[in-house]
Parts: C-alpha cells; sequence; structure tokens
C-alpha cells in the first residue's frame, strides 16, 4: 500500500470507520462510502467491551485483546466516548466466570452483598465502556484528519463504487444482498436511554441464549439500558412492550432508575455470521477485496484487532 493507492472502505458502522482510520493513518488514500452515516446498528451499541457469541474463538480471542489495548489507550488520551469503568457481572447460576473477565484489571469474584436478590453469582472488574455517538463521531473526525474521505451513497453492486486500487467491505447486514451471502442474517436489539440518576457503574447479567438481556451502562449525563436480542428479526421499529421489559428489569436491579427521564430509543440489527467474515476474496475484475463483517453483537470489541487484520491482508495482497 501506499500514498497514491485509493482504498475503498464500503460501510460507515465502527467496522467499517476503524478500519478507515487504521488505513489512513498508515499513509494510504482511503474513501468510505456508506448509505448510513454512521451506521444505525453500531448508533444503537451500548457498548461494553466484551467477546459475546462469536466465533472463531483463536480469532476472536486475538482481535479482541488487540481492541482492548487500543481501547486503554483511548481511555488514557481521554478520546470522546471512551473510558474505563468499574462494574459487575452476574448470574442467577452458579456459572464460572468468562474467560475474557479474569484477565481484567480489578478482577474479583463479587461479595454476595454486591449482588442483587435473586442472582447466585457475579464479578467486578473494570473495562472499556463505549458511548457510541460520541465515539462514532470521533471516528469519522479521525479519518477525516488523516485526510480520508467519507461519501453518504447506496451500492448495487461494488464496480459502483468507481476505481480503487483495493476494497473493504464493511457493509455488514449489506453483505446479504451485496455479496450475496446468505450466512449472514440480523440479531435484533433494542435499549432504552434514560437520564442518569447518578450511576457510575455498570451492571450486566450473563443471560446466555436469551433473546431478553440486562445490561446497565452509565455515559455521564445518561444511561444505555438494555436489551434484546431477537434472532432472525431485523426490524428497526421500537417495541414498546420490548422496551417496557427492558425497563422493568433494570428498575428491579437499580430502584433509582424507576423515575429517570426516558430520552428514547436506539434499535439496531447485529449483523451476524457464524463465523466472522474476515479474509481476502478478489472480485471478478481482479481488483484485491477484503471481507469484514458478521461481528454480531462485538463489532466494537472487534474493531481494532479486525481493522488491523484488515491493513495486514491489503498489505499482503
Amino acid at each position: 500500500m501506499s500514498g497514491s493507492e485509493r482504498i475503498v472502505i464500503v460501510g460507515a458502522g465502527v467496522s467499517g470507520l476503524t478500519s478507515a482510520v487504521v488505513l489512513a493513518e498508515a499513509g494510504v488514500r482511503v474513501h468510505v462510502i456508506a448509505d448510513e452515516l454512521p451506521g444505525l446498528t453500531s448508533l444503537a451499541a451500548g457498548a461494553m467491551w466484551g467477546p459475546y457469541l462469536v466465533e472463531p474463538k483463536d480469532k476472536v480471542d486475538q482481535w479482541s485483546r488487540h481492541s482492548l489495548d487500543a481501547f486503554r489507550d483511548l481511555a488514557g488520551e481521554s478520546a470522546p466516548g471512551v473510558r474505563l469503568t468499574s462494574g459487575i457481572e452476574a448470574s442467577r447460576t452458579a456459572e464460572s466466570p468468562p474467560d475474557w473477565a479474569t484477565t481484567l484489571p480489578g478482577f474479583r469474584p463479587a461479595d454476595p452483598a454486591e449482588l442483587p436478590a435473586g442472582f447466585t453469582s457475579g464479578y467486578r472488574f473494570t473495562v472499556p465502556l463505549i458511548d457510541m455517538p460520541v465515539y462514532l463521531d470521533y471516528l469519522q473526525r479521525r479519518l477525516r484528519e488523516a485526510d480520508g474521505t467519507i461519501e453518504q451513497g447506496r451500492l448495487s453492486s461494488f464496480a459502483d463504487a468507481g476505481p480503487a486500487s483495493a476494497m473493504v467491505n464493511c457493509t455488514g447486514l449489506g453483505a446479504g444482498v451485496l455479496i450475496p451471502d446468505p450466512n449472514v442474517r440480523p440479531i435484533r436489539g433494542q435499549h432504552v436511554i434514560v437520564a442518569n440518576p447518578g450511576l457510575t457503574e455498570f451492571f450486566s447479567e450473563d443471560t446466555g441464549l436469551s433473546p431478553d438481556l440486562l445490561c446497565i451502562y452509565p455515559h455521564g449525563d445518561t444511561v444505555v439500558l438494555g436489551g434484546t436480542a431477537i434472532d432472525g428479526d431485523g426490524s428497526l421499529e421500537a417495541d414498546e412492550k420490548a422496551a417496557a421489559g427492558i425497563l422493568a428489569r433494570c428498575t428491579e436491579i437499580e430502584p433509582r432508575l424507576a423515575n429517570a427521564e426516558i430520552l428514547g430509543h436506539r434499535v439496531g440489527a447485529r449483523p451476524t455470521r457464524d463465523p466472522v467474515r474476515l479474509e481476502a476474496d478478489p472480485l471478478p475484475d481482479g481488483t484485491p477485496l477484503v471481507h469484514n463483517y458478521g461481528h454480531g453483537g462485538a463489532g466494537v470489541t472487534l474493531s481494532w484487532g479486525c481493522a488491523a487484520e484488515v491493513k495486514q491482508l491489503l498489505v499482503g495482497l
């Protein structure tokens, strides 16, 4: 790769924007094309670092650790939307902690007195918490500062992007049509945004494969409450019944949320694929193409690690 090459990245969610930043800051001419600026699903994310039901495990471990280091550095630099936050992940059954949690700063089993009623185990640790609207705006500014460009537009084929030395496919669910890839599917997620009544720590429940999630993510003046994981549902309209369930679950854990002002709802369709697709696959005309999509609910967690591998793959083409 060199400054004379033009790399086109399709998609402006967290995967596309992070890949664009990594390449642009390496001196490559980067142009992003996306029909949503930024991607709606990334805007709707909570978002706490942590591998979430995503494969392949060996690569996910590598990508997520790389991203963890990147987010720690960003928090240390006071990058907009990124901070290290302490809190508890708990379970209603006696579960062992996930492997990734045991290596985090401040990891320890939660004291019984720290757990809400009905929970039998839990773990305290410190982890990056990302305020997505603020953070995605930061990534766009950082890309432009590196002389990258962004264009809003919908592509019916990669050829519509115009001349390119190489392309990166970060279209998420759009890959289902653009490739087409029948293996990518939506998992609907919904969050409720409320005014913060004074919370400073996160809380999340290990709900396994349940479609009803429970998470409380404070971001300064607001709190993101979640959530849902409806496999196969790509609708983006807020569901009042789901929102009521989210509020009920979260208020049971944190009574201070009972009278919190509701500020809005965020809905996204997590682009899920088993496994994540990150590989080179040239277009029929020979143009190098790298796929980077299908991260499900772990897009933020894998973003910097996957972007680094995108760069590595392009260097080898």
